[in-house]
């Protein structure tokens, strides 16, 4: 199975540092250019390569570490999925600028993050992201933990959970695979219906907990 993760930020980049740790090959690419990512991937060392786009996307599994802002314009560009895997790792949140009114709302209760929730009008997001990816088998996962701790999945005592969800049970065996070669301890959370709304941040309840497997 290839990989390809579409986004260089925080969370593209921390899934390319932990698969990078357990020698697990991947393309990564950003809106940039490849050029952008070559000291990034001289850092990492040989598995993980700069691509564009388009050659990421055609991988058998990718990784969406997009803004949730910026989702549906990159991977609706992208060419068609054709069932291939679909990690949504987005979160439907919206960083604010912090001398804009928004940093200062008192109705945000996430303002002193950096960030406001976006208004899905009664959806939750993997029920809109995988509408910009249509064909694709969508597996929500890496999103509900922040990125900084990917590249340190094993702690004193045990190894951090990740949540996944999703429709496709081959697909999500695949996405289990990948959670438990890179350290973590896979949890099932179920459909996406289920799971999706569990796991997303900013306000699913299983969002930003950080459990421990001993």
């Amino acid at each position: 199975m290839t990989i390809g993760i579409i986004g260089s930020g925080a969370l593209g980049s921390g899934i390319a540092r932990i698969l990078a740790s357990k020698g697990i090959s991947a393309i990564i690419s950003n809106s940039r250019g490849p050029e952008s990512l070559a000291s990034l991937v001289r850092e990492l060392g040989g598995s993980i390569k700069a691509g564009t786009a388009e050659e990421a996307a055609r991988a058998d599994i990718v990784f969406a570490a997009v803004r949730w802002v910026d989702a549906e314009k990159v991977l609706s560009s992208l060419p068609a999925w054709e069932g291939r895997i679909v990690i949504d790792a987005t979160n439907p949140v919206e960083f604010i600028d912090p001398d804009s009114p928004d940093a200062n709302d008192p109705t945000n209760p996430l303002a002193a993050y950096g960030i406001k929730a976006v208004d899905l009008h009664g959806k939750y997001s993997s029920e809109i992201f995988r509408q910009f990816v249509p064909g694709a088998r969508v597996v929500k996962a890496f999103n509900h933990l922040d990125a900084n701790v990917f590249s340190a999945p094993e702690v004193t005592g045990g190894k951090r959970v990740l949540f996944y969800s999703g429709d496709d049970a081959a697909a999500k065996t695949e996405v289990r695979k990948i959670i438990e070669d890179t350290g973590f301890v896979p949890v099932d959370l179920g459909t996406l219906d289920v799971g999706g709304p569990l796991a997303s941040l900013p306000f699913g309840p299983l969002a930003a907990q950080n459990f421990i497997r001993v």
